[in-house]
């Protein structure tokens, strides 16, 4: 049975007749009558007794009946569900923004989004840009804003805007000239996201140009946060390597010395989804406003390679 058919059949048996059927569906009296005829030729079975002015159901129609209610109102449900979600009316948006939202404009994100889509549940989910782009490709999130270099193999990747990435100390003598990745060590080294180690973006890039130069980087200290980094740095304890949204940001220590790699390193700044699939129209409204405010954020040394035709 096609759902044309079952529909054919419901509003036959409570509207009492073909015509009337037809009207409800906009189709002739004719192709009602003749879809309902199908089923009962696909099955060998009448489900209406034909005489009089009004249409009565067999013992079969009493039993398809309530089936056909089921089947229609999930189908309305279903229509209603995805046709809320594509306006903005209801839903649930699942997105995945960078841990350090507060110095990439997206700090408000939420506010904005829910003012103007008060209906919709959203959940936005701040980690590791490592673990962002698993939950993209598993489909706990719809789609993020990350950080590369991170494995993207199975996700959708387009490139939003390149950041660089500064050497950090208390110390202005180990800041007079662009730092070479060999003398890191010769100061204690302090870096953050702990948890994700040598996963995390940034990490990943100083240990591949440490490793083509041969030089092991072992931190003295190790936080979760950047902040508590930024911290141990201008209380002289260490050195870090920080990404200049941080460097740029008001609240950033005015003792704390910064000086560029010899060979610039930058983060890569993209928003990711899975491999064949479509955001839905409410979080593509979502992912827009998350893009902008991260260009927002755009310095004199960044590059924008953001390109809205993608």
């Amino acid at each position: 049975m096609t759902l044309t058919q079952i529909q054919a059949f419901y509003f036959a048996a409570t509207e009492g007749s073909f015509t009337a059927a037809a009207r409800q569906l906009g189709m002739t009296q004719p192709t009602v009558s003749e879809l309902v005829r199908r089923i009962e030729d696909e099955y060998r079975i009448a489900l209406f007794v034909r005489s009089g002015r009004k249409l009565v159901l067999t013992a079969a129609g009493r039993t398809l009946l309530p089936w056909a209610k089921r089947m229609l109102d999930g189908e309305i449900g279903g229509d209603a569900a995805l046709r809320a979600l594509t306006t903005g009316e209801s839903g649930t948006v699942s997105f995945g923004i960078l841990r350090n939202a507060g110095y990439y404009g997206l700090s408000d994100l939420a506010t904005d989004f829910s003012r103007a889509h008060p209906h919709v549940k959203l959940r936005l989910v701040g980690q590791n840009s490592f673990e962002v782009a698993d939950a993209v490709r598993s489909g706990e999130l719809e789609a993020g804003l990350l950080c590369l270099p991170v494995p993207v193999h199975d996700l959708q990747t387009r490139l939003i805007m390149q950041q660089e990435i500064v050497w950090a100390s208390a110390s202005a003598e180990r800041c007079a000239a662009p730092m070479r990745v060999e003398d890191i060590p010769h100061a204690p080294v302090i870096l953050y996201d702990a948890h994700h180690g040598w996963n995390d973006p940034s990490r990943r890039q100083l240990a591949q140009r440490a490793q083509l130069k041969g030089v092991t980087l072992e931190p003295q200290i190790e936080v979760e946060s950047v902040e508590s980094a930024v911290q141990l740095v201008a209380a002289g304890l260490g050195d870090t390597l920080l990404p200049s949204a941080v460097v740029n940001s008001p609240r950033f220590p005015s003792d704390i010395h910064t000086t560029p790699f010899d060979h610039p390193l930058f983060d890569t700044f993209a928003l990711v989804t899975r491999k064949d699939w479509d955001m839905s129209p409410i979080t593509q409204q979502l992912a827009h406003i998350a893009v902008e405010r991260l260009l927002s954020t755009v310095s004199r040394n960044d590059q924008i390679l953001w390109n809205d035709t993608q």
